[in-house]
């Protein structure tokens, strides 16, 4: 094997960090990109570069007018057509490659200690399979997390707040109703936690143009917070995400499912 030709291991790693980085840090000075780099045996350059390759094949930037760089190999677009098909696969897949690349470096594990998916659960509680299981849960959450807040550049799609203790990687078609595509970054928003429960209750939805329509509900409340707050949301279009633009097919969901009206 040639020297400059990448292993499907080290692509679908690559792949797993360019969904989570905001297009503008796909620089090899990026923290992130040094430390794969260094654990795959590359430059830091020639990890930028393929994530830019990688770029090349999603069709939110191209349409957008960022073509990112031309050469995608096959197997870069192998990749990228398994994993979208399949983003618990690789997000449990990659979780798995990057413990054992960090084993053999002598390096800390990634930490999952940390209560980032918001669940209250501390892991150091729990042993076995039990533990296991949770531990696998924080690895989902958290690859969604990243890849939603990412996509959106930290912040809140409609607010603009960018606090990350009150941001949210917020399902459009809840977790629980649509295992295949509780990773999916298209079934994401991120949203400040106010807004992100009044979408999960169905006081806000999105139309198949990104604007925001609120319940009548929410029209009626006559208080200023709800007449500063929510009612100037009210036909304005949220700020659309760099990457994995909202599904319609998830929007058109959320309207008839939880929408109240």
């Amino acid at each position: 094997m040639r020297k400059n030709l990448w292993p499907a291991d080290h692509v679908k790693l690559a792949l797993h960090l360019y969904c989570q980085l905001p297009f503008g840090r796909l620089d090899q000075r990026t923290p992130e990109v040094i430390e794969l780099a260094g654990l795959i045996g590359r430059s830091p350059g020639a990890v930028a570069y393929k994530l830019s390759n990688l770029a090349s094949l999603d069709p939110v930037i191209t349409a957008s007018g960022r073509k990112g760089l031309t050469g995608a190999s096959n197997l870069d677009k192998a990749i990228w057509a398994q994993f979208h098909a399949d983003w618990e696969g690789l997000a449990l897949e990659c979780s798995g490659l990057l413990a054992a690349l960090r084993s053999e470096h002598n390096m800390p594990a990634d930490d999952l200690e940390r209560d980032e998916a918001g669940d209250g659960l501390a892991l150091a509680d729990f042993t076995g399979a039990t533990r296991q299981v949770l531990v696998e849960q924080r690895i989902k959450q958290q690859f969604f997390r990243r890849a939603v807040l990412g996509s959106y550049r930290g912040r809140c799609c409609m607010s603009g707040l960018s606090e990350p203790r009150l941001l949210l990687a917020s399902h459009i078609v809840p977790w629980s109703a649509d295992q295949a595509n509780r990773l999916n970054p298209a079934n994401g928003l991120c949203l400040s936690a106010l807004h992100d429960r009044a979408f999960d209750q169905g006081l806000i939805t999105l139309e198949d143009d990104f604007t925001i329509t609120l319940s009548e509900q929410l029209r009626q409340r006559g208080e200023p917070f709800a007449r500063e707050v929510f009612w100037p949301l009210a036909g304005r279009q949220i700020e659309l995400p760099e990457r994995f633009m909202p599904s319609v097919e998830f929007l058109a969901w959320h309207r008839q499912q939880v929408f109240v009206g």
